[in-house]
């Protein structure tokens, strides 16, 4: 049984459930299939024609009547007259009778009379003297004038029947499906050209603090450059979404503010406020957040980004709430936050299904120590063999081990991490050797 979280802090699942309660999918649009890669289906998909659309050949060979070659052996072949030559795209023109064969490509429709194919490995072709060629050659150059069967043909033989992979009509995709290249290409084969999807959702990115500079500002006696801005517009476009840049506020309310409601007017679905939510005199985000909407949740038990706000606002014109997250300003927390609790319910935004990473299991390398009553996600590396294939160990587990230091300002760690592993709120340090649970991060 797990311990609760630390007094006064909510517990990830508890943050998360209460972030996902109120998030609901975007709007839709019908696109091509060649334009859905990444975006997630709205309604059902179902196929407009079969797959095969009708009987082809499965090989290059002859299309033949099966019971032509029964009994046929090497010494022994059956010689069948051609009488006509198929490519792919082309409508047979012959029909196939008792002792004919057609040569045919791959793909090819299958000709009238015909039940099965022989390939062309296992015929001789004969010229119009009865000479034979090379056996077994390529089915390209002229037609020969018959060929040579050395062995027997099942009916079906070599043959896609129509509508052996999907029957017109037939479910392709259920709503909720993200697109990948084979699902395009699957929708696309079965002569879907329009289908519904969810529209990317909008989520604006605004960087907070009077120290923080625009990548080549700069940096003066005591400014930092801007990583969060970059990075959460990263991990926005990563998890399935349009990010917009709302550049960098200084601690200031209205200044916030103002890019805020700009943000909210130009019809974004989410905001994200990196800095300025915790409890220092400069932190200016839970006021503007409370101004334009409400705060739902602060403070989680977590470890990094324990000063962590969720809260909601009103869509000009009507419809589901904006999102409001407040991340914390340090780079390492505004990212494990960001993945614990926005790319959640950005997913859920997109109309995905599966909105949580699948936890996998590991062995730390390194004894680990974390605050007492929150969950802590260290940033690993996995142990991984000469193909860059993760090692598992006789009981499937991935040995793992820092990436760096594990402050939250350490950037270098979480940009070589390739997983986050999980230590519980009930355990203030684990050693070596422990198993904890991963998740694995996004690669490249």
């Amino acid at each position: 049984m797990s311990a609760p979280p630390a007094a006064g802090l909510l517990s990830v699942e508890a943050a998360r459930d209460a972030v996902l309660a109120v998030t609901e999918p975007v709007g839709t649009e019908s696109i091509t299939p060649g334009d859905a890669l990444g975006r997630v289906t709205a309604e059902t998909v179902s196929g407009r024609v079969s797959l095969p659309p009708w009987p082809n050949s499965a090989m290059d060979g002859y299309a033949i009547r099966a019971a032509d070659t029964a009994g046929a052996t090497e010494t022994e072949p059956i010689e069948l007259r051609v009488i006509g030559d198929i490519a792919a795209g082309a409508a047979p023109d012959v029909t196939v009778e008792q002792g004919t064969a057609a040569r045919i490509a791959t793909g090819a429709r299958m000709p009238a009379g015909a039940d099965a194919v022989v390939p062309v490995e296992s015929t001789t072709p004969l010229d119009a003297d009865g000479r034979p060629g090379p056996r077994g050659r390529d089915a390209t150059g002229p037609v020969p004038s018959a060929c040579l069967v050395h062995e027997p043909v099942e009916p079906s033989g070599s043959v896609r029947d129509e509508g052996s992979d999907l029957k017109a009509g037939a479910t392709l995709l259920q709503a909720g499906t993200a697109m990948t290249a084979a699902a395009v290409a699957l929708v696309a084969g079965a002569g879907v050209d329009r289908l519904v999807v969810h529209r990317l959702p909008r989520v604006a990115v605004l960087a907070t603090g009077d120290e923080v500079r625009a990548p080549g500002e700069p940096l003066g006696p005591a400014g930092i450059p801007d990583a969060n801005g970059p990075g959460l517009r990263a991990l926005v476009t990563a998890a399935g979404a349009e990010p917009i840049d709302l550049g960098i506020a200084k601690d200031d309310v209205d200044d916030v503010l103002a890019r805020l409601r700009t943000a909210l007017t130009d019809g974004a679905d989410a905001l994200i406020v990196s800095g300025g939510v915790s409890v220092g005199p400069y932190d200016v985000v839970k006021t503007a957040i409370e101004t334009i909407g409400q705060i739902d949740l602060w403070r989680v038990a977590v470890q990094p980004g324990k000063p962590f706000a969720f809260g909601t606002a009103q869509r000009p014109g009507g419809g589901a709430p904006v999102l409001l997250f407040g991340l914390p300003g340090n780079p390492v927390s505004s990212a494990v936050t960001f993945e614990l609790f926005v790319r959640p319910a950005i997913r859920a935004l997109a109309g995905r299904r599966e909105l949580l990473r699948p936890a996998d299991r590991g062995v730390l390398g390194e004894p680990v120590s974390k605050s007492q009553g929150r969950r802590a996600f260290i940033r690993v590396e996995a142990d991984r063999d000469e193909t860059g294939a993760p090692i598992r160990d006789g009981r499937g587990r991935v040995p793992v081990h820092l990436a760096g230091g594990q402050g939250s300002h350490v950037i270098s760690a979480l940009a070589a991490a390739d997983a986050l592993a999980v230590i519980p709120e009930a355990d203030d340090s684990l050693p070596a050797g422990s198993e904890v649970a991963l998740w694995w991060l996004d690669r490249a």
